[in-house]
């Protein structure tokens, strides 16, 4: 249901913003304030999601209210009315923070259509929210461990600098977590991550991934496409895998760190980039230097913040939580009634050598959940894992 609340000092015209309000739409849920005080004391309360509010109010005026809304950190819109409207009132509403301004009498396809509006945006906002909060939750690095406790240090230390950084580690480690960290407490988080898994996409292809095309720069070019460099600008990029990247990409992604500039494959346009690249491998690139199969100056730039992420066999203290972690993840995601653990299985999983690390036990876990009865025993651990 859509809550909206009028701040308005006259009764009348409270009425009337009612009467339009429920016959625009009958499952609105209309709440009222007769003055500024009463209605940031409302605000205070109550999530709304939408405020009507007049500007000139005994007591407290609508700018003040819009203002001390904000000081709350309230994030409902604001549509603010006002009978002595000028375009300098109008200016300081928006400056402050108001969705829009509306003279009285209000036009009313003009306040409808502000209403619409301001209610879609106010959605797409708690959505993206939403969704980010799934994304962080997903993204999540679990465990009290020193290492962890350590890495964590880590990530904060260098994630508000533009410095590059090189992940290492075991497969299944969770070296991808530690990027999305970096990035999310950066100062480019506002502009989602882009991934590249140098490893999952031919050599033939990976320079067109990078850097885009020109039409007709190869026989399936049918059209021009930006690469991942110029769509992640202002951003981070994470490139996954860097040590299956080819000898002819390396060279490029060298260049393009050196000169923050790229060229689309067949275009001869230079192209100024403003990335910061996240890197990982789960390769020793000194011994792929030494094969012929890494360049070593592209290492030296890389790795401005070399960070290893250690393997479940050096925190086996983080694994008992872990494993309630991902119960109740696995639970809650499939829609079943969240399992117990008894302790016997818990010491018969911690010592487990996890070859596979995090994905494994994350793996081992979904298949208790699933084979398991109510409360997942040693015997189950022994048969299924």
């Amino acid at each position: 249901m859509t809550k909206i609340l009028i701040i308005e000092d006259e009764i009348a015209i409270r009425n009337v913003l009612k009467n339009i309000l429920q016959d625009e739409n009958k499952n609105f849920i209309i709440h009222e304030a007769s003055n500024g005080e009463q209605g940031i004391n409302t605000l205070s309360k109550s999530e709304y999601d939408l405020v009507i509010c007049d500007i000139k109010m005994p007591k407290m005026d609508g700018l003040e209210v819009l203002s001390k809304s904000k000081e709350q950190n309230i994030e409902t819109p604001f549509i603010m009315i006002s009978g002595h409207g000028d375009l300098e009132t109008a200016v300081e509403c928006i400056k402050i923070g108001a969705y829009d301004y509306i003279s009285k009498p209000p036009d009313l396809n003009r306040l409808l259509t502000t209403i619409r509006n301001a209610l879609n945006n106010q959605n797409l906002k708690v959505e993206n929210k939403r969704l980010k909060k799934k994304v962080d939750s997903k993204h999540r690095i679990v465990g009290d461990s020193v290492q962890i406790r350590e890495l964590e240090k880590i990530i904060q230390k260098i994630s508000k600098t533009n410095a590059r950084v090189l992940i290492t580690g075991e497969n299944g480690t969770g070296k991808e977590l530690v990027a999305h960290a970096i990035h999310q407490h950066s100062n480019r988080s506002k502009i989602p991550m882009l991934e590249v898994n140098c490893a999952a996409i031919p050599s033939e292809l990976i320079e067109s991934e990078l850097f885009g095309h020109e039409k007709g720069s190869f026989t399936s070019a049918h059209k021009q496409k930006k690469g991942k460099f110029e769509l992640a600008d202002q951003g981070t990029l994470f490139l996954d895998e860097i040590g299956d990247m080819s000898l002819s990409a390396q060279a490029k992604v060298l260049r393009a760190l050196q000169e923050n500039k790229i060229t689309r494959v067949g275009g001869e346009k230079e192209i100024q980039v403003d990335v910061r690249i996240i890197a990982a491998t789960n390769k020793d690139l000194k011994t792929e230097i030494a094969k012929n199969n890494f360049r070593e100056d592209l290492l030296h730039r890389l790795s401005v913040i070399p960070i290893k992420v250690p393997s479940l066999r050096e925190r086996k203290s983080d694994i008992p939580i872990l494993i309630k972690y991902f119960i109740q993840t696995i639970c809650k995601q499939n829609g079943i009634k969240e399992k117990t653990i008894d302790s016997d299985a818990i010491d018969l999983l911690s010592k487990h050598p996890f070859p596979g690390n995090i994905r494994e036990l994350r793996n081992i876990i979904e298949r208790l959940i699933i084979l398991s009865d109510e409360k997942i025993t040693a015997s189950e651990v022994k048969l299924y894992s």
